[in-house]
């Protein structure tokens, strides 16, 4: 497991198939990240639709993809990659 204590995903970036943290690594399940401060993980990064119907149902609803993060403070939360979409 990769730890990224120094990398916050507030400021991440998300390409059409892959997403990245500023510094220019790719996000990846597992990952030790800092949420507002808060330490977390990366549960999953959605790019597209996989076959999976749970996975599926989140590049349904959210369309440019996105992370889910998991904090002990505050548990999941999805971050949609909202960049690239029509406003």
């Amino acid at each position: 497991m990769r730890v990224r204590t120094d990398r916050s995903l507030e400021s991440l970036h998300m390409a059409p198939t892959r997403k990245f943290y500023q510094s220019g690594e790719e996000i990846r399940p597992g990952d030790r990240i800092l949420y507002h401060g808060h330490p977390g993980e990366v549960q999953f990064v959605v790019r597209e639709g996989t076959g999976d119907p749970h996975m599926d149902w989140f590049a349904e609803e959210f369309p440019g993809g996105g992370v889910m993060i998991r904090a002990d403070s505050f548990g999941n939360v999805f971050i949609e990659d909202t960049a690239g979409l029509p406003e």
